[in-house]
């Protein structure tokens, strides 16, 4: 004989009403880390090309053409060179989706050797 609990009756939903929330918190918390990640790797490449194109003595406007391309919307740039060494650094805003930014920014800085020799005109 088939045996019925009625109290038992609605578990599996309401279990799946308490978990569903903390589901989604961490798979928000991992779309973050992922996009993070992201944008930091972006910094640091767009800082490495630019400090790479400086010190072989590109013009600013080059450099800033090729970090602006390389780097994240909305990222600034700032370049140097100082000490026999090409000094570029990014920084960018984390995005969570289209509109909004985390409180927090990422950083790329490269430094490369200034090559010896004649540089080209300007």
């Amino acid at each position: 004989m088939p045996c019925s609990r009625a109290g038992d009756r609605g578990t599996v939903t309401a279990e799946t009403a308490v978990a569903l929330p903390s589901l989604l918190l961490v798979l928000g918390a991992g779309i973050t880390a992922v996009q993070a990640a992201t944008v930091q790797l972006e910094c640091v490449d767009a800082a490495r090309l630019g400090a790479r194109a400086l010190a072989k003595g590109e013009s600013e406007s080059t450099v800033l053409a090729l970090v602006t391309g390389a780097a994240p919307e909305a990222a600034d740039v700032a370049l140097s060179a100082d000490g026999g060494f090409a000094r570029v650094v990014v920084t960018a805003p984390i995005r969570l989706g289209p509109v909004t930014d985390l409180p927090v920014l990422a950083v790329g800085e490269a430094a490369t050797p200034v090559e010896p020799g004649p540089r080209p005109p300007r």
